[in-house]
This record gives structure tokens, sequence and C-alpha cells, in this order.
């Protein structure tokens, strides 16, 4: 499959008071035309500022991009000024933001709102802009949608807002979608709604999505592969079926185990003990040691070699070593 968006080993920290935090460290991953990856993990893990780094919206300072590579269609975004970053978002790569409530602008129309971009990127005319727009609408299933364009945001509905941000998003007909946590603020039934309006835009675009989310419930119905985060880090990447059906990092074990089910034998989920490290000073070892049932005297030591296991499936683990057979065994 052609590769549309490549990062290699991005490094992003972020200078505080207290000393620099070491957010995103070494992440690497490709996305493929048409296919959606999820990005999942703990609250903290760096999903969000990997997602925002590829959009160049980390504000700098206090962040910064340390190193790495960010390829879209070969040309590095990283190296890029403002000037050119601007005639990409938006047009080529466009971003749905956490909370539908907030990103939308309360003083302007839904209809300036989403004539903006197309206006902006497409160099249309007005009439143009608001035929596309209406267009837009009806494809992400707001009804009515000339009269729909001249209202407000707070005349609208949670899940509507979210739909609407959806267009905006859309309008330009990108290439790359990300979407950073787009279902959180919405109830389980509108949700559905939003995730089944993924798939159907998906379908009909082929746009490429990356899903940033911590519910991997959401990751089960849309995701073609799934990475795995914790401490600013890819631990474990892998399809669908690969990281559901068989998991090799004690992390993604521990998450599959925290999500409830409806098959579940036992009353009570099973947490992660523990807490995630500090990445004021990150450990030199598996940042996970401290919570892994698992750990050895290497992982403290020394951080694990990347184990292929199938063309699309990979884990960072030392479990995974010749030596380390013994434990193996017993990890199910």
């Amino acid at each position: 499959m052609e590769k549309i968006l490549q990062v290699k080993e991005l490094q992003v920290s972020f200078s505080t008071y207290g000393g620099e935090v070491k957010a995103v460290r070494g992440v690497s991953f490709d996305l493929h035309k048409g296919e959606t990856l999820a990005i999942v993990g703990e609250s903290g893990c760096g999903k969000s500022v990997t997602s925002q780094s590829i959009m160049r919206l980390i504000p700098n300072p206090p962040g910064k991009i340390i190193s790495g590579e960010i390829l879209f269609k070969g040309e590095d975004l990283i190296q890029l000024n403002e000037s050119e970053l601007r005639k990409i978002r938006g047009a080529n790569i466009s971003m749905i933001f956490q909370d539908p409530m907030t990103a939308l602008n309360p003083t302007l129309s839904i209809g300036e709102q989403i004539m903006e971009g197309i206006i902006q990127h497409k160099k249309l005319s007005r009439a143009e802009a608001k035929k596309a727009a209406v267009e837009m609408l009806t494809l992400v299933g707001i009804p009515s949608p000339e009269l729909r364009l001249k209202q407000y945001p707070h005349q609208f509905s949670g899940g509507m807002r979210q739909r609407i941000v959806i267009a905006m998003a859309l309008v330009c007909q990108p290439d790359v979608l990300i979407a950073d946590e787009p279902t959180t603020a919405l109830d389980v039934t509108i949700q559905a709604q939003i995730l089944e309006l993924f798939r159907e835009i998906q379908m009909k675009t082929g746009v490429s999505i990356i899903l940033i989310t911590h519910d991997l419930g959401v990751v089960a119905q849309v995701a073609d592969r799934i990475a795995v985060m914790y401490a600013g880090r890819i631990v474990e990447l892998g399809s669908r079926r690969e990281i559901f059906y068989r998991p090799q990092h004690p992390y993604t074990k521990g998450l599959l185990q925290s999500v409830p089910r409806l098959d579940m034998e036992r009353d009570e989920l099973v947490p992660i003990p523990g807490t995630p490290p500090d990445l004021f000073s990150p450990p030199v070892g598996c940042a996970f040691t401290a919570r892994c049932p698992y750990a050895m005297e290497v992982c403290d030591r020394a951080y694990p070699f990347r184990t292929q296991l199938s063309n699309h499936h990979y884990v960072d683990c030392w479990l995974q070593d010749e030596r380390a057979q013994v434990l193996v065994s017993t990890f199910v």
C-alpha cells in the first residue's frame, strides 16, 4: 500500500519551570492511503502531542520538536516555514479537535466557518464555496443544509456540532484527517453515529485517518491498525486482529484486560497497578518495568530491541528475547 505519511524517530519536549518534559521519545509509524491508524494509550502518554506535532501546532515555546522527520508525500513538514505550512493545514492535512463545544466560533455562522477554509485554499467564489459547504453538510448527515448554514453553534446539539467540525475538516478534501478523541464528549448513541460516519466518509473519499483515543471500544469498530503508546513511545503496533487477539506487550495486555466486556466471567475489571513514569527523567530501560508483572533485571538497564512478529506487527519488549522463553510461555 502507498505510504502517504511517515513519522520517523520523532522527539518532542516541553520546557517548564520544573525542567524538560520529554513527551514524545522516538515515535515512528507509517500511514497508508485509505487506512485508519489508531493511536491508543493512557492520558499523558504522548498521543495528542504526536498528532499536533504532525500539524506543527505545538506552541514554541514551551514545546519543541527536538529531532525526527514527518514526511508527507515525501516532503519533511518539520523543515517547512509557517507560510508553507498554512498551505498544507486544512487543504492536505486536517484535524478534528477533542471538544466540539469549543472548536467552533460562537460569533460566526456555521456557513462562514465551513466556507472560510475552502475560500482560502481552493480560491473559490462565495457562491461556489456555499455550494461545497451544502454538499459537505449533506455528506455528514445534517438535514436542511441550506437553512443550517445561516445558524450559529449554540443552535446545534453536541453530536451535530461534531458533524459540523468534521465537515469543516473535510471540505477541502484533505489526504489525511487527524481525529483527536473525536467522541470523548459525546454520549454512547451519538458516539456510534459519529464512528459510522467516519466509515462512510472514508469509503466515499478515500481519506487516510489517524484516530487518537484511549477508548479501545472505539478502536475495535474503526481501526485497520493500532499503535499502542506508553510514556512517549510506541511499544506495540499491529493490525486490529493482531492487537486484540495476539497482544505481545504486557501493557497492551493490561489495557485489554481493563476494558469491560459482556462475556467477562468476573464482576471486577483488572486494573493496571501503579502509575506512568515521570517524563522529566524517563527511565533508561522499558518505561513499563515498574508496573509489569513479568519485569526482569534487563528491563531496567536497557530499552528492548524491536521484534518484528509479522509484516505489520512489532513489539518493543524483552520478553521476545529467546533468553526469556520461560517467562514468555507463561504470558498468555
